[in-house]
């Protein structure tokens, strides 16, 4: 299986989200595991036990960053104060890319702490590409940009989302984190199917693949990441990793949190739908 083109970090393997309920467990057992992933926001600050914890994990774990707060796809310019945050928790971390979501959140300087779909239009698409231009910039990173989770959808959007998300990345010249399980929670909200969408992305520039556990409900589906990843993502899971190739894989528990050993045991599911794809390759 050929190694990514985009961003050639196919040793990372299989990771998971670096959680507070499994500090204690992870400092003082030393588990085994590739990469911890972390929520930049949660480490953006200037002392205290969230340094101290991730300088700990540092010394024995790799580390890749996730934010959640850079709202690409906002109205506003980017916020230098953050950026300039980013950049610090960035050298600290030695992360070897940086990524964050295809999404908007703020107005006016005012927080919605929350993921919100974009219009997908060429005018939206241009100024959302120039804003990851910027932080890359600011950053000296490579960055990816990962596709949402959504519940609305609007009127003026001139193309589907994976064509938006492609139209995205290639003015930008940016990576992609491809969230399988946020393209199936979408397929089902909105009716479209999840392998045209990942069949018709820019495989070359997945960086980084996302899988999670989603709530079903009567009319729509959540993405609660909080129980073990269903068969239908998986199965999506196993056909973009025949798209894409080897590729550095996070498994992302985030409510409901149980042992570090079962969420571990739920990330390492993924070897065996990645070895299913080599040796039929």
């Amino acid at each position: 299986m050929p190694g990514n083109q985009f961003n050639g970090f196919t040793d990372y393997g299989i990771g998971i989200g670096l959680r507070v309920p499994h500090y204690r467990h992870i400092l003082a057992e030393k588990p085994v595991v590739d990469w911890f992933e972390i929520i930049s926001e949660n480490f953006m600050v200037d002392g205290g036990r969230p340094l101290e914890v991730l300088d700990q994990i540092l010394e024995q774990y790799r580390v890749v960053q996730h934010g959640v707060a850079t709202y690409f796809g906002s109205a506003d310019d980017l916020d230098k104060t953050h950026l300039r945050k980013l950049k610090r928790l960035v050298r600290r971390t030695n992360t070897p890319w940086l990524s964050d979501h295809l999404c908007w959140g703020s107005v006016d300087g005012r927080y919605t702490h929350d993921l919100l779909p974009m219009p997908y239009t060429f005018a939206v698409a241009k100024h959302t590409a120039e804003k990851i231009k910027a932080a890359r910039d600011v950053l000296e990173i490579p960055i990816c940009v990962e596709n949402v989770s959504s519940y609305a959808e609007y009127h003026a959007s001139e193309m589907t989302e994976w064509e938006f998300l492609s139209e995205v990345v290639e003015l930008a010249d940016c990576g992609i984190l491809l969230d399988v399980n946020n393209i199936y929670v979408s397929s089902k909200n909105h009716s479209f199917n999840p392998y045209d969408y990942l069949d018709n992305i820019p495989h070359h520039r997945v960086g980084q693949i996302h899988i999670a556990g989603h709530s079903k409900f009567e009319k729509y589906i959540l993405d609660t990441h909080d129980h073990p990843v269903l068969d239908p993502v998986w199965k999506l899971y196993a056909h973009a990793i025949k798209l894409v190739g080897n590729t550095a894989t996070l498994l992302e528990w985030d409510d409901r949190i149980p042992t570090f050993d079962e969420v571990h045991r739920e990330a390492l599911k993924a070897n065996k739908f990645r070895e299913s794809v080599v040796a039929a390759s």
